[in-house]
């Protein structure tokens, strides 16, 4: 068992999320950053989708009832196992009755802790992963006890991962134009691939919202729902556009001009309020090329009138 002393601003329990559900209105939620948690997972030897926890702003303190192996990736920080520092380049032991104590991280948002066996709380429609806004699980409180599983593929494999490096300037995030970029003006288009956004500090687990160069439709016309995914950049009447993140709702009535391969929906998770980014995108089919966002090619005009 592990016992929560202290979580920090939130900490919640994540895994890869639920699928099938969006037909009910339940999205598939999960951790934030997909490929931190993956890898916490690989290096104690879990299953990539094991539950593990992702701590915000990190600041949380754990204590292990029984002696563990655990890492600690995402938003890499100091941290301690009974006032000794831990490291997040690996594997670490932790021994029983241990406590574990993380600082603030320096960089990034939310850190992932994955424990040897898994994150053993009870499933909710096949997930472990907390969703608040659906009403399925909790952050975690001081006080709670949080289980520990056996389901485990084999030892832990790599003695040392390299820690990503952040960037101190803009973060450029790839992705493919469209489903509905057609509904922009061309002088937005033009804005969007070589403009400059600030994350927002209203930003959560829904989505990452944006600062910078509106971007505005030819039309004014309303668009039905559409089913939408985790990394959509949809754009509301006010023009800034928004990128859902795990959370994010199934459907959507606002067009979604870009959507961002899953390693940068990763990478957006991560940016904290202030941090500046641009985009990278280009056609679904064609090969990425260091000037795509310059050569965009304006796609017909979508008729919100036709007959469907």
């Amino acid at each position: 068992m592990i016992e929560v002393l202290a979580t920090g601003p939130h900490a919640s329990v994540q895994d890869l999320g639920r699928v099938g559900y969006a037909a009910w209105g339940i999205t598939g939620g999960g951790a934030a950053d997909r490929g931190s948690l993956r890898l916490a997972n690989r290096l104690v030897g879990n299953p990539e989708g094991a539950a593990a926890l992702e701590l915000l702003l990190a600041g949380a303190t754990l204590r292990f009832d029984q002696a563990a192996v655990i890492a600690v990736t995402g938003a890499t920080c100091r941290y301690t196992v009974d006032r000794a520092s831990g490291r997040c380049d690996g594997p670490q032991q932790v021994p029983a009755g241990a406590i574990v104590q993380f600082g603030i991280p320096s960089q990034r948002l939310r850190t992932y802790v994955a424990v040897r066996g898994g994150v053993a709380t009870e499933p909710i429609l096949g997930s472990r992963s907390t969703d608040e806004p659906s009403g399925l699980g909790r952050a975690l409180r001081v006080g709670d006890i949080v289980p520990i599983g056996i389901e485990v593929v084999g030892p832990p494999l790599v003695d040392v991962a390299p820690l990503p490096g952040w960037p101190n300037g803009p973060i450029t995030l790839q992705g493919v134009v469209g489903p509905r970029d057609d509904l922009f003006t061309d002088e937005s288009m033009d804005l969007f691939a070589r403009g400059h956004y600030a994350v927002d500090a209203a930003s959560d687990r829904i989505g990452i919202r944006l600062n910078g160069p509106r971007l505005w439709r030819r039309t004014e016309a309303e668009l039905l729902s559409e089913p939408t995914i985790r990394g959509a950049i949809e754009v509301p009447p006010d023009g800034l556009p928004i990128i859902f993140s795990a959370e994010h709702p199934t459907t959507c009535g606002y067009p979604v001009i870009a959507v961002l391969e899953p390693h940068s929906a990763d990478i957006a998770a991560q940016c904290r309020p202030g941090q500046a980014v641009t985009f990278a995108l280009t056609r679904f089919g064609t090969q990425p090329t260091p000037d795509a966002a310059t050569r965009l090619v304006p796609r017909p005009h979508t008729d919100l009138n036709r007959s469907t």
